[in-house]
């Protein structure tokens, strides 16, 4: 397709097209109007001096007779500029007046009519043409008083040939308008055509250009940037994803394998079989724990869990993962304790229940306390008992907080950010089981509510807090921009 061919399809031309036709339909109607209404009021001042003058001369020839009237037409046929005059006898005969020629039929009828005429002065004068009025006087005679139209007919061409320039002019700035408009249009639409085949061809990280006007396409590109953005990380995280899982899980299958294969080897009896076998549901069961927790973590990240939000109170849950989790910390060495206040809001109490129970998990798993000196007196440093896990749940104005405070050895301020990526495990922790899947998933469902996962120090310890709107729901935002793109 040429260049042209592609600037005349394009909407902005289409639209100007339309608004010209428009325009230009609206101004040839206004010179229309005016010129109708210009000739509508010459009319009616014609009208309004032929029957003055009518009246007039009616009124002398009842006074004073044919002379009198007859008298009175000659003077005033003489003037400069004069109407048009005649009076005839009842057979049609032309007494006196300034009238060589009309059109047939003018006399026979009274009133008002427009005709072609002659003056009697002006030989020339075929052609112009005449509003009219014709009365009957007594006794038969017939009296014409008229005036040219030749003032109408010029001024209806001064209005006719202004329009018709008018028109000319508005067409030719509006094609030249349409045709600046649409190429500038067509050239942003160019380049963000040329960006999109781009992405297409697999280019993620090309993005729509904006200008600084502001107005819609910039508006457009912004959010398509945005959209972008949020495509790219994604698969840049999927891609990642992969390789993690591609990673992480291939030692455990490995291993899974290999027991196998030595039981089969070496086994003797049914209690060694039995054994390995255990050991294989054990290591199976990791990986289901594992799958679900990424099924879990995309389902809150997609936001299909949105549909099964409802009202709650989280110091209701709070209290549940406390009773549910406290026998697992006494084994461990540590004390749970949970402290709450009435803290209503709008969410997914599973997701959010998950979330609790996987800080509680973490806390659990890597929150013993070092070894540190004991005060003199015996008792806890600082006052406090350093293998106690505390759960808390409050309103904090706007927000519900649900937080797991412990004191081992935390999380330095560096690491924070990257502890909840997937598949992370801090180098302090790689020696215990686990996944790497428990803050992430925190994470992924503090964001599917609008909210956060905050990690503090708890000096010494870790403070992990999801902190979720309150309320009815009215503001939770599908945001999942924040979480952490590099495991998505």
């Amino acid at each position: 397709m040429t260049a042209f061919g592609k600037l005349i399809r394009t909407t902005a031309f289409r639209l100007t097209l339309a608004y010209l036709f428009i325009f230009a339909l609206f101004a040839a109607s206004l010179l229309g109007y005016f010129a109708w209404n210009t000739r509508r009021l010459i009319n009616d001042q014609i009208t309004t001096t032929v029957d003055g003058e009518m009246d007039e001369l009616s009124e002398l020839f009842a006074r004073r007779g044919l002379r009198g009237i007859v008298f009175a037409i000659e003077n005033r046929a003489l003037r400069p500029g004069a109407n048009l005059y005649l009076i005839t006898t009842p057979a049609g005969q032309s007494i006196a007046g300034n009238v060589a020629s009309l059109e047939p039929g003018v006399m026979a009828s009274s009133g008002w009519s427009e005709t072609a005429y002659r003056r009697l002065d002006d030989p020339d004068s075929s052609g112009h043409r005449a509003l009219v009025r014709v009365s009957r006087l007594s006794s038969g005679f017939r009296l014409l008083i008229g005036h040219d139209l030749e003032e109408r007919r010029r001024l209806f061409g001064i209005v006719a040939n202004a329009a018709q320039w008018s028109v000319l002019i508005v067409v030719v700035l509006g094609l030249g308008g349409g045709i600046f408009v649409a190429r500038r249009v067509l050239r942003r639409i160019d380049a963000m055509t040329g960006t999109t085949q781009r992405i297409m061809s697999g280019d993620l990280s090309g993005r729509l250009p904006v200008g600084r006007s502001g107005d819609e396409l910039d508006r457009l590109a912004e959010n398509l940037n945005a959209m972008l953005e949020r495509i790219e990380a994604l698969m840049m995280g999927l891609k990642e994803v992969s390789d993690n899982i591609a990673h992480d899980l291939k030692t455990p299958l490995t291993r899974l394998r290999n027991r196998a294969e030595d039981a089969l080897a070496t086994a003797g009896n049914e209690a060694e079989y039995r054994a390995a076998l255990e050991r294989t549901i054990e290591e199976s069961d990791g990986l289901i724990r594992t799958f679900n927790a990424l099924l879990m973590i995309a389902r809150a990240e997609s936001g299909q869990a949105r549909d099964n939000m409802a009202e709650f109170d989280a110091a209701d849950v709070a209290q549940g993962i406390h009773e549910l989790y406290e026998p697992l910390a006494e084994d461990s060495g540590l004390t749970l304790a949970v402290s709450t206040d009435h803290a209503p809001m709008h969410g997914n109490r599973e997701l959010i229940s998950q979330a609790l129970a996987n800080l509680v998990e973490n806390a659990i798993k890597y929150g013993q306390p070092p070894l540190l000196p004991q005060p003199a007196n015996g008792g806890a440093a600082e006052g406090r008992d350093l293998r106690e896990i505390l759960i808390e749940a409050r309103r904090d104005g706007d927000r519900v907080l649900l937080s797991v405070t412990d004191h081992g050895p935390g999380i330095p301020e560096a690491d924070r950010k990257h502890a909840v990526e997937r598949f992370v495990r801090l180098e302090a922790s790689r020696t215990l089981p686990g996944s790497g899947l428990g803050l992430s998933l925190a994470s992924a469902v503090a964001t599917l509510h609008g909210g956060e996962l905050r990690l503090g120090d708890a000096a010494p310890g870790l403070r992990a807090t999801l902190a979720l709107p309150a309320g009815t729901g009215e503001g939770l935002a599908i945001q999942t921009s924040n979480v952490p793109q590099k495991t998505a």
